[in-house]
């Protein structure tokens, strides 16, 4: 049945856990766009058919005409749910960012085609460079903190050297603890590498 390929990559992120990515589906994508062409040779063979029997294409309504009517709306139905399963991925990608950060975690690299690689990056690129130009750290806390300064605990080792915004290297050992600026230590909770202390 035409469009069913196309549906389940619809229905697959529709069952899925909401803003979580499932692996990408490159199979059943190569297979749907295999059928688009399908689609596009068989509309093309119609439209000549009628062509060649001297038939207006726009007013004729014969078997051909309803065929190539099936095909175009299957290719039609097709290209939405590609777009829909492409667009609703990008968008999960783009909100990752204000919940991990620009550098994405191994669980969810191994999910992404190339091309959302790329994308992702691109996209971390340009908001960089926006918050850069404006001066200002979109990825922090909306809530102003009560403190400036927490006390993190690290949890898996970071290294050493790393630049703090004051201009000052930590190291960041495992299982050390640390009293730092919210804005130095948000980057390495979001990724799940510290965790604020409490109390």
């Amino acid at each position: 049945m035409y469009g069913r390929k196309a549906c389940q990559l619809v229905k697959e992120l529709a069952t899925g856990e909401k803003e979580q990515l499932t692996p990408f589906n490159s199979d059943q994508l190569d297979q749907v766009i295999a059928e688009c062409s399908q689609h596009y040779s068989e509309l093309q063979a119609l439209i000549r058919n009628m062509q060649e029997k001297g038939l207006d294409v726009q007013t004729t309504k014969n078997e051909d005409h309803f065929g190539a009517l099936v095909h175009h709306l299957s290719l039609v139905r097709n290209k939405r749910c590609l777009m829909s399963y492409l667009y609703k991925r990008a968008e999960i990608l783009r909100n990752l960012i204000w919940k991990v950060g620009t550098m994405l975690p191994q669980e969810i690299q191994e999910k992404l085609s190339h091309f959302e690689e790329e994308y992702f990056k691109k996209h971390s690129a340009s908001l960089k460079s926006y918050m850069s130009r404006i001066d200002l750290d979109l990825a922090v806390d909306m809530v102003p903190p009560k403190d400036p300064y927490i006390q993190v605990r690290v949890l898996d080792d970071i290294g050493e050297g790393i630049v703090l915004s004051d201009d000052k290297t930590a190291n960041f050992t495992c299982h050390s603890m640390h009293f730092l600026k919210r804005t130095d230590a948000e980057q390495f909770i979001s990724r799940g590498l510290m965790e604020e202390l409490t109390g």
